[in-house]
């Protein structure tokens, strides 16, 4: 499929990059968290493949795992975070006009990159 990319806390691939939609398989290690991020021109939905994983979309905090999905809407700030002790993996499908990795906007990150 695509080339894996790496980041502080573990990688993605992306499967399909479409004028309409991008699909990635994301996987986050144990105790690791992405950015606190939000994106101006696409909305996210995520379908956690195996792990446990809390995700916050705009304040609220939901815990999900294998089998659960959550919608993240256009603008939301949101992030996900490995809770459980084995890799966590999920499939995030984007829609929108613009799926470049510009469009993030961080709002906290462990790894200095806000």
């Amino acid at each position: 499929m695509g080339e894996i990319d790496h980041r502080p806390w573990g990688f993605y691939e992306v499967l399909s990059d479409e004028s309409d939609h991008k699909v990635k398989r994301i996987t986050v290690k144990p105790g690791m968290r992405l950015s606190l991020q939000r994106h101006r021109r696409r909305s996210e939905h995520w379908f956690i493949v195996r792990g446990r994983a809390l995700v916050t979309v705009d304040g609220r905090e939901v815990e999900l795992e294998g089998g659960d999905s959550i919608d993240i809407p256009q603008g939301a700030a949101h992030r996900i975070a490995n809770t459980g002790e084995e890799d966590l993996v999920f499939i995030e499908v984007q829609r929108g006009d613009y799926f470049g990795e510009d469009d993030i906007e961080r709002l906290e990150d462990d790894f200095g990159r806000v």
